[in-house]
């Protein structure tokens, strides 16, 4: 049978700690204080509670500072976290676990995973070789490898920082270096992806590229600095450096905006807006705006239109 402790009273008086031991409790079937180390050993099914947060783990051990304050709890063994926030659990898998009792920060490492649930349903799971957690300001940092899936959402990056409003639901999510989104068939890349989850609006620097497919099935492909996507509207905005090909249409120019069809919600209108270029097979058209259609495949332009066609046959015929 399992002892229960909350840092027996002589512990209690050592550390300082009376204060919140109503809010700490550990529970193991064997709990020692090594002095030599500033450690609280701990050994078989390890229990800690702290707040609304409950980590369980084989072993662990809280290092105690100078002023016998307790500090970092670490968890080893492949432990595990949740913390319970009304209608919404969050869920913390790794190799270790480390829980600072003052600040509140959970940091894991090695193969972690984080699963945010609502209910029973999961909402985002976050896998990384590294994730922190601030309890107080519900800040996670992800680093290394890092995958998440969000509702329709897949990702890749180096780095993600997820901000959790204040019911425990997602709020925001940033991804840093070599990131990559998927979503249904259409994918984007680029350095820095930023997701506001209240406006369902996702923006993409540095580098960027999206494929987005169309109401035919062909691959319409968008390349700039700077791309925003609304989900809602499924329309794209691309600025600076835009280039964009679609079967034997390629076209540029400093700004674009791209629409879906009404009735099947696939992108098939495309603005170029600013002096633009658009080449088909041998024909260069420049123009101040380019309007380009998928289906039907067509194209406008309007203001000082210059064409130029290529490879033209001057040489004499038979009469």
């Amino acid at each position: 049978m399992k002892k229960f402790l909350i840092i027996c009273g002589i512990l209690l008086s050592i550390t300082g700690l009376g204060v919140i031991a109503s809010d700490l409790e550990i529970e193991s079937k064997t709990q020692a204080f090594a002095d030599s180390e500033h450690k609280i050993k701990l050994d078989g099914d390890v229990k800690v509670k702290l707040d609304n947060l409950t980590i369980q783990s084989d072993t662990a051990d809280i290092s105690i500072r100078r002023n016998n304050k307790l500090d970092t709890a670490t968890f080893y063994n492949k432990p595990f976290a949740v913390e319970i926030n009304g209608n919404k659990k969050r869920e913390v898998k790794s190799n270790i676990l480390q829980v600072s009792l003052i600040n509140k920060v959970v940091r894991a490492e090695g193969e972690t995973q984080s699963v945010i649930t609502e209910g029973n349903t999961p909402i985002i799971v976050i896998n990384a070789d590294v994730q922190e957690y601030d309890t107080n300001s519900s800040v996670m940092i992800a680093t290394g490898s890092v995958t998440m899936k969000y509702k329709d959402i897949d990702t890749y990056s180096d780095k993600a920082v997820i901000i959790a409003d204040e019911k425990g639901g997602v709020k925001k999510i940033d991804l840093f270096g070599n990131a990559r989104v998927k979503q249904e068939q259409n994918e984007s890349e680029g350095h820095h992806f930023v997701y506001n989850a209240l406006t369902d609006e996702m923006s993409v620097e540095g580098n960027t590229k999206t494929i987005a497919i169309s109401e035919d099935g062909k691959k319409l492909t968008i390349h700039s600095d700077y791309q925003q996507y609304h989900k809602r509207q499924n329309s794209y905005i691309g600025s600076g450096h835009v280039k964009i090909w679609y079967d034997d249409y390629y076209a540029q120019g400093p700004k674009v905006s791209v629409f879906p069809d009404p009735k099947t919600n696939k992108p098939n209108l495309v603005y170029f807006i600013g002096r633009s270029k658009i080449i088909q097979q041998e024909k260069d058209i420049i123009a101040d705006k380019i309007r380009m259609t998928m289906n039907p495949k067509d194209f406008t332009a309007e203001g000082n239109v210059k064409t130029i066609i290529h490879n033209i046959d001057t040489k004499d015929g038979d009469l």
